[in-house]
């Protein structure tokens, strides 16, 4: 456990602790803080790295297995209404537990927000569901669904317009993502029939544009629009008034993110005394889970709201009123530093690199990522200073995304739309945003609330394009290869065992020497195809492995 617990420290402070030392040295360079106010901001992040150490430990010792069990147990039924109410039903409650959507919602100022949300990953879960079990390519989906929403932007204002793509961002957090991933997986196997490797992927690409239409929809219907949250620094007169606001604010947080866990508990309670009928090991073990998880956020929150969002902003409208051009440069800067801080980029990195069979370095990927990354902030920053209407950005971008789906395998374009949410981590809603929300105000008072939210967007645009660029490149190499093989010793090989007449060639040396290298490629590409076949054996053993395990744990609850 220790180790475990280690393990998610070191994680949570490789996220933190780039962006805490990037502020500390902006508020030397800069207009500094009154001194309390920069302890406050340290005593934010530490907060924020216990929080998010203690909810990342908890959500792999209770919400992923929580989502795993309750997943395995609806699609064993392999009834498609069944499946389908269930899903809706989960998709709808465990996005109002997720962290980075309250943060959304406390500075969007838009009452209900989560529940509209929430309600539009339900609904889009539906469709992710029946796009499975009818077998529908992603890219047609995809299409079909990005097509229907732009349509929907021309009625919308251009104030809920930004927010709306933000919401598509935050919705895929750390709590979404297992319970999404656990159901999937687990109705692809049970319903995908052939080629369901790739229907693995994209669930989470798909549930990701419900928030988006919904908070379209109800902008147009109800003509809401986002407010900026006031983000003025408290003055403090000592360590000890720093430390009261702290611990003032953290039962406050604990009764929200109760209320906000509830329902999960409750329906996981349900499920356990119908269905699942869990041994009082593994009960001891959730119940453990679901206490860091709900320490974790609530000294998450407190981090957020007493320390990192009153600093981002202030930080934001310093550089804004000192040369509004700087918060370009420092935004692409902090975006760098996102990338390489946050856990999920570094898994998503290895899992390209993976399906490549190493083609693309997993450092490769990084620095796509990174680069993309730091545009994607610029550009964010740029539509402050220059307040260019954010669908001159994601318009080309998305028809971008979408045109290369028709280029790239399939499982790239799945990994892609899943790993939107992946950039788009904790320190992009707590910390960007505050800071664009405070350059805004300085730059353009009130009436730049239009321009401080789209950051989420952009960042949660970059993978999309990052990972399919990756796959368009690993096919071009691939097809290459093939096109190599096949047209200059094809006809060679369709003759194997017969004597080549060299002289039919005008320079031997040189015919010998391609012959050679030929063979060298077709024997070299046979093994590796040896070896995938190999792995994709083991891997089939493992998951027999996991199946029988599962049978015989389940024949020892009986």
């Amino acid at each position: 456990m220790n180790g475990i617990f280690l393990k998610k420290l070191k994680e949570s402070l490789f996220s933190v602790l780039p962006i805490t030392a990037i502020v500390v040295l902006i508020n030397f360079l800069t207009t500094p803080m009154e001194t309390f106010s920069l302890v406050s901001f340290i005593c934010g992040s530490v907060f924020i790295i216990l929080g998010m150490c203690l909810y990342t430990l908890g959500v792999d010792t209770a919400m992923t297995p929580i989502g795993s069990h309750i997943g395995s147990n609806i699609t064993k039924t392999r009834k498609v209404w069944y499946i389908l109410l269930m899903g809706f039903i989960l998709g709808f409650i465990i996005t109002i537990a997720e962290p980075d959507l309250t943060v959304l919602e406390s500075q969007a100022g838009i009452k209900n927000l989560t529940y509209i949300i929430a309600l539009g990953i339900g609904l889009f879960m539906l469709i992710a569901i029946l796009r499975i079990v009818l077998k529908i390519k992603l890219k047609y989906l995809l299409l079909v669904l990005y097509g229907a929403l732009f349509i929907i932007v021309i009625f919308a204002s251009k104030e809920i317009i930004p927010l709306a793509f933000d919401s598509g961002g935050v919705t895929t957090g750390p709590i979404t993502v297992p319970f999404i991933i656990a159901l999937s997986s687990g109705i692809t196997g049970v319903l995908g029939g052939a080629g369901q490797e790739d229907s693995e992927f994209g669930t989470i690409g798909i549930c990701s544009v419900g928030p988006i239409l919904m908070v379209l929809v109800i902008g147009i219907i109800s003509g809401i629009t986002p407010t900026s949250e006031n983000y003025a620094q408290t003055v403090y007169g000592s360590v000890g008034e720093i430390l009261s606001m702290y611990f003032t604010h953290i039962p406050e947080h604990l009764l929200s993110v109760l209320k906000s866990l509830a329902l999960i508990i409750l329906f996981f309670i349900v499920f356990q005394i119908f269905a699942l009928k869990l041994n009082l090991k593994t009960l001891i073990k959730i119940s453990f889970g679901i206490i860091y998880s709900v320490l974790g956020l609530a000294l998450f929150f407190t981090g957020v709201n007493v320390g990192f969002m009153p600093t981002g902003a202030y930080i934001g409208g310093a550089l804004a009123n000192l040369n509004q051009w700087l918060i370009i440069p420092i935004g692409m800067v902090v975006g760098l530093f996102i990338v390489f801080a946050e856990p999920a980029v570094h898994v998503l990195a290895k899992q390209v690199e993976n399906v490549t069979d190493g083609v693309i370095k997993e450092r490769t990927m990084l620095f796509t990522l990174a680069i993309s990354m730091a545009l994607a902030v610029g550009l964010a920053m740029l539509r402050v200073v220059t307040k260019v209407n954010i669908l001159w950005i994601i318009i080309p971008g998305y028809a971008l995304a979408i045109l290369l789906t028709f280029f790239v395998p399939e499982i790239f374009t799945g990994i892609a739309f899943d790993s939107g949410g992946v950039a788009s981590g904790p320190m992009t809603a707590t910390f960007l945003l505050p800071f664009a929300a405070g350059a805004a105000t300085a730059i353009s008072g009130e009436s730049g609330i239009a321009e401080t939210f789209g950051v989420v967007a952009l960042v949660a645009m970059t993978p999309l394009l990052a990972v399919q660029v990756s796959g368009l490149i690993y096919k071009l190499k691939t097809n290459r290869k093939h096109r190599l093989a096949s047209g200059y010793f094809a006809d060679l090989l369709a003759h194997e065992g017969e004597i080549i007449d060299l002289s039919l060639f005008t320079d031997r040396q040189t015919t010998r020497k391609i012959i050679k290298e030929g063979l060298d490629d077709k024997i070299k590409d046979l093994k590796v195809e040896i070896d995938s076949l190999k792995t994709e054996l083991n891997l089939k053993r493992e998951e027999l492995s996991r199946y029988l395990k599962r049978k015989s744990r389940l024949e020892k609850e009986e």
